[in-house]
């Protein structure tokens, strides 16, 4: 597989491409937790926006999934009837690294969903693709996402001093968490179903 699938099911979870569609069940999520969301998302700084402007997000979203530039997943509760969440495959470190980024519904948090789509993605990547590395970065400040990688068996390689700038300015550290596939030996009680764009179950090849 040349590219992550477009649907992953876990336990709780839906993890799927984003839709122009979804931007209302997005708008929802994402003022209900702009409070929550804004001392380690750069992204609610940009808040309040439309509706309006959630459908050009997606349809970005949307575009750079489909031409295997970016994936950004929306989290789902398993209906699908809401927003729980957003996380995503980056590929900004090269073909054979992907980053995860997450954030989480403030009525979500503490219940291991950031855990249990991270173990969703890591299996996706070092089973069906070629991927070497796995990383997460966050601020020391963190603890609750420190702990994400923490659970998984990452490292910590290094703290990167005063490199992010996302905060209106603000200099801030970022600490790199590593996975590489010679550590990953899978995941107990990982259980996940993985589907293409045409909504077809895809097997696990390795």
């Amino acid at each position: 597989m040349k590219y992550p699938p477009y649907r992953i099911e876990t336990k709780r979870c839906v993890l799927r491409c984003w839709n122009p569609a979804d931007a209302r069940l997005l708008h929802t999520s994402i003022l209900k937790n702009v409070d929550h969301l804004k001392e380690f998302m750069p992204f609610v700084h940009k808040e309040p926006l439309t509706v309006e402007d959630r459908i050009e997000i997606l349809r970005r979203f949307r575009s750079n999934f489909d031409a295997s530039k970016d994936f950004v997943y929306g989290i789902f509760n398993r209906d699908e009837s809401k927003v729980i969440g957003g996380t995503g495959l980056h590929t900004h470190n090269g073909k054979y690294a992907y980053e995860i980024g997450y954030w989480i519904d403030k009525d979500e948090c503490g219940k291991g969903i950031a855990t249990e789509i991270s173990k969703a993605l890591i299996k996706v990547g070092f089973m069906n693709e070629e991927i070497d590395r796995f990383e997460i970065k966050c601020v020391p400040e963190n603890q609750k996402s420190q702990n994400v990688p923490k659970k998984l068996g990452f490292n910590l390689e290094c703290i990167r001093k005063r490199v992010n700038t996302a905060f209106e300015g603000e200099f801030r550290d970022f600490m790199v968490w590593v996975l590489f596939r010679s550590e990953y030996h899978g995941f107990e009680g990982n259980d996940i179903k993985i589907f293409n764009v045409f909504g077809e179950e895809i097997p696990f090849v390795k």
